[in-house]
């Protein structure tokens, strides 16, 4: 399946608004907030699939920042939204910057679509200079609810998702990458509905609610197995 301009309204993105307040919207604040508390003011930032840009435009006044994706038509479109970023067309898993390049690098969401995603994490630790930090997050096989969804898991909803793996294995292959870890977390059970015939804004109030106070906090607590993503923040050796 291509990444193009169809694949921002289908599968896992079917129903997300890019709206201000909407969850999608308030995750992109999340991975700001994180970028802006453990990185280095003025910086160099690389977003490795920056998607439609909203994430790396938030923070191109912070920081130097970078921003690359496999998709032609969401890098020609991101240029509104990070107006203040150097973007470009570019495959994860052969990253086109120098070595040590980087201060800080983020790559939200995007090595569970990768055919060698262990590739791209070595590439993330060639261009990640030393005490440079990466924040990294993928879908949860350990989710603790992930059970009561069986097939229907968000994660296995996008046909695109070809590399997922149990945390532990992303857990090996980022410090053979070089990294050692600062904080590794999850973001909550927003995966509603998880119980049969319980209204899904019930279920969104009971079981969405610590991930969602996480998000607009920004103060992590959530543990690995409490939420439908993991997320890594590390530090380059």
């Amino acid at each position: 399946m291509p990444f193009d301009e169809n694949y921002f309204s289908t599968h896992t993105y079917k129903d997300i608004t890019f709206a201000k307040y909407s969850m999608y919207w308030w995750s992109n604040r999340f991975f700001a907030t994180l970028a802006r508390r453990y990185g280095r003011r003025r910086a160099r930032l690389l977003e490795v699939g920056s998607g439609m840009g909203h994430l790396v435009g938030q923070l191109s006044s912070r920081f130097e920042a970078y921003g690359m994706d496999l998709n032609h038509w969401a890098v020609s479109k991101s240029k509104d939204a990070a107006e203040g970023a150097s973007l470009q067309v570019a495959s994860a898993q052969e990253l086109p910057y120098n070595d040590g390049a980087f201060n800080t690098v983020i790559i939200k969401h995007i090595v569970e679509h990768l055919p060698d995603p262990e590739k791209a994490l070595k590439e993330i630790g060639r261009v990640t200079g030393k005490d440079g930090v990466l924040i990294l997050a993928t879908p949860n096989l350990g989710s603790l609810l992930k059970p009561w969804k069986g097939d229907k898991w968000i994660g296995y909803q996008d046909p695109t998702h070809i590399s997922l793996k149990e945390p532990e294995e992303w857990l090996r292959l980022i410090k053979e990458a070089g990294f050692e870890f600062i904080r590794v977390f999850s973001d909550g059970f927003w995966d509603v509905p998880y119980v049969r015939f319980v209204p899904k804004q019930i279920q969104k109030l009971f079981f969405g609610s610590l991930g969602g106070f996480q998000a607009v906090t920004g103060w992590v607590f959530l543990p690995m197995r409490w939420g439908e993503s993991i997320i890594v923040i590390a530090r380059k050796k």
